[in-house]
């Protein structure tokens, strides 16, 4: 009997524990959340075709069909999607349905909270401190962040979204410059915090980007290794959202251009805001 009540404790012990730990990181979600939004402009100003005028011809075609003349400059973006990712490899690549709800404010950081809604739940967050997630709801089965390899993946990760979803992120200014690498490419450099991350735009006629493509910190490989690797993704589906045209449907994944490459995130947007603006 007294055996009986002592495992009952402890399995309630760590039940309160794993509970305390969901509050806890839920908690900082929250937190960051609120940072981050918080770093809308109150009073942005309007985007003028000049503030791209002395850019590569790529990159001012990128800008002339993301951001319409006159549109407040609201580099804060949250996106809500929907689709598919892989928990798996190229050739069992297991893909779940999924759900997400994101906070995107490069150069500072990003929250990526998400959840499957088939097969075994998981559900956890994304961003440029932590990785951390779940089955069930509440068991740990990823926890990482803290670190410099992590802290350099992440930024590559949210800066690249930035070129995606929030391209008033990326005019140019302190810390964000702009080069040529072809006539339909343009590379853009963040720099913030003692971190640099390229990426290659490639545009349509029309400024439409389609691909966007860098060399990202990760240990995704065979090798388990953190190292500079290709990282892709592919953009389609455009619409018009206060003032930016933007991709709602995004295909992703690591080795981008060569065999190995598979897209373990495929997902299509269901909500593009940008909180703090005026309605």
């Amino acid at each position: 009997m007294k055996a009986l009540i002592a495992l009952v404790l402890i399995v309630g012990l760590g039940v309160l524990s794993l509970a305390l730990l969901l509050f806890l990181d839920r908690r900082a979600d929250r937190l960051e959340r609120e940072r981050l939004i918080a770093l809308q402009p109150a009073s942005p100003e309007p985007f003028d075709p000049r503030m791209v005028a002395d850019l590569p011809e790529p990159a001012r075609r990128y800008f002339s069909y993301t951001i319409r003349p006159g549109t407040s400059i609201l580099p804060v973006a949250q996106i809500e999607m929907r689709g598919q990712f892989s928990l798996g490899t190229k050739e069992a690549p297991n893909y779940q349905p999924m759900e997400a709800r994101q906070i995107l404010a490069a150069p500072e950081g990003f929250v990526w909270a998400m959840r499957t809604t088939g097969g075994m739940p998981v559900s956890g967050s994304d961003s440029g401190h932590w990785t951390r997630f779940r089955i069930f709801g509440l068991i740990p089965v990823a926890r990482l962040g803290g670190d410099p390899d992590h802290t350099r993946s992440a930024y590559g990760r949210y800066v690249g979204e930035a070129v995606i979803w929030s391209p008033a992120a990326v005019l140019p200014g302190p810390g964000v410059t702009w080069e040529a690498m072809d006539e339909d490419t343009a590379r853009v450099t963040v720099a913030h915090g003692g971190l640099a991350q390229a990426v290659d735009v490639t545009v349509d006629a029309e400024g439409r980007p389609v691909t966007a493509v860098f060399q990202r910190w990760s240990n995704a490989n065979p090798y388990k290794e953190h190292r500079l690797q290709p990282f892709g993704a592919t953009m389609s589906d455009f619409r018009e959202v206060g003032g930016y045209r933007l991709p709602f449907r995004v295909e992703a994944g690591n080795l981008y251009g060569t065999e190995a490459y598979f897209p373990f995130f495929r997902a299509e947007v269901t909500s593009i805001s940008f909180p703090g603006a005026e309605p």
